[in-house]
């Protein structure tokens, strides 16, 4: 697959907070946020236009560090660059989605055991609210315990981010995440759209999996943290 024949992946989080995922959206001009209660994710109409960079300054509080993807670690006024992750960005091409009809669906309720798996396995940033972005799916064990998740994250128009894909270390090496990623992809196939995720370049685990189930790399991309220079500074 080629960069060109999917626009909105090149800038997934600004594609979602202006799109699908609008309702949760606090926007200034060429810049946007989730409500700090539903992610931490913010994102530029275009990382490289500094007006976009001077409308995100109204969105965060001075001295506050947030992370943008795919800026290049490039500083501009106002701002200095902190810590930056290398990612990849994967698509499917043949991944075989199917029903798993012991998943649960999980919704607010079962936010605090979300939370403690979370805590247990570091999938990546999860707040209070996520759960309401798409479809989670979870797997109990006999005494009901959550101990394996995967869920839907951002929108850009026609995908679907499968993103907290995360098993308790006591049930790992039993499929459980391959099982749950196939049953997320089948809904959001359901609905006419494509799954696509993303992880750490330095995760060669998670990476070979998804690729051993039918995603293939996209693009890479960078995650890189950026300080608001307080005014006066």
């Amino acid at each position: 697959m080629t960069r060109a024949l999917a626009p909105a992946l090149d800038n997934p989080a600004w594609s979602s907070l202006t799109g699908a995922h609008s309702r949760f959206a606090v926007v200034h001009g060429l810049a946007a946020r989730y409500d700090h209660e539903v992610a931490p994710f913010h994102a530029l109409a275009d990382p490289a236009d500094p007006l976009a960079w001077n409308d995100l300054a109204h969105l965060v509080e001075p001295d506050d560090t947030v992370t943008i993807a795919g800026a290049g670690g490039v500083a501009h006024p106002g701002w200095q660059t902190g810590h930056s992750v290398g990612g990849v960005q994967l698509v499917d091409v043949s991944l075989r989605s199917s029903a798993a009809p012991d998943a649960v669906r999980l919704g607010a309720a079962d936010v605090p055991d979300i939370l403690d798996l979370v805590d247990r396995t570091q999938p990546g940033p999860f707040r209070r609210r996520t759960v309401e972005l798409g479809t989670y799916l979870g797997l109990r064990s006999a005494d009901g315990r959550l101990i394996a998740m995967a869920g839907e994250r951002l929108h850009p128009h026609g995908w679907t981010e499968i993103s907290a894909v995360c098993t308790d270390p006591a049930h790992r090496k039993n499929g459980l995440a391959t099982r749950l990623i196939r049953a997320v992809a089948a809904g959001i196939r359901d609905r006419g759209e494509t799954p696509f995720l993303h992880t750490s370049a330095g995760n060669v685990n998670a990476i070979r999996l998804y690729e051993s189930i039918g995603f293939v790399l996209r693009a890479r991309t960078d995650f890189t943290a950026y300080h608001r220079t307080p005014p006066g500074a």
